[in-house]
């Protein structure tokens, strides 16, 4: 499964609180970051990621909650998508 994460820093950014986070995410071996790239606009940062469930990526982000504020959306490719119709 894809997973897209919309990230807010609840924090100000520091070399410690990237670190920190960074431990959080590499600490799931279940979970796969494909892309990580920080915005601007609304969102301080997307993650997208690979996982086997929705529980997968859920332990990660509520570890991270006193670091991130999220909204996390399921993805599936284009080709899938055609198909269902």
């Amino acid at each position: 499964m894809i997973f897209v994460t919309l990230v807010r820093f609840r924090g100000r950014m520091t070399k410690e609180y990237i670190e920190k986070t960074n431990k959080i995410i590499a600490g799931e071996p279940k979970l796969k970051v494909l892309g990580f790239y920080w915005t601007l606009g609304r969102y301080d940062a997307v993650i997208i990621a690979q996982a086997p469930d929705e529980k997968t990526v859920m332990k990660v982000l509520l570890d991270a909650g006193g670091y991130v504020a999220t909204e996390t959306m399921v993805a599936i490719s284009r080709e899938e998508a055609i198909k269902l119709l």
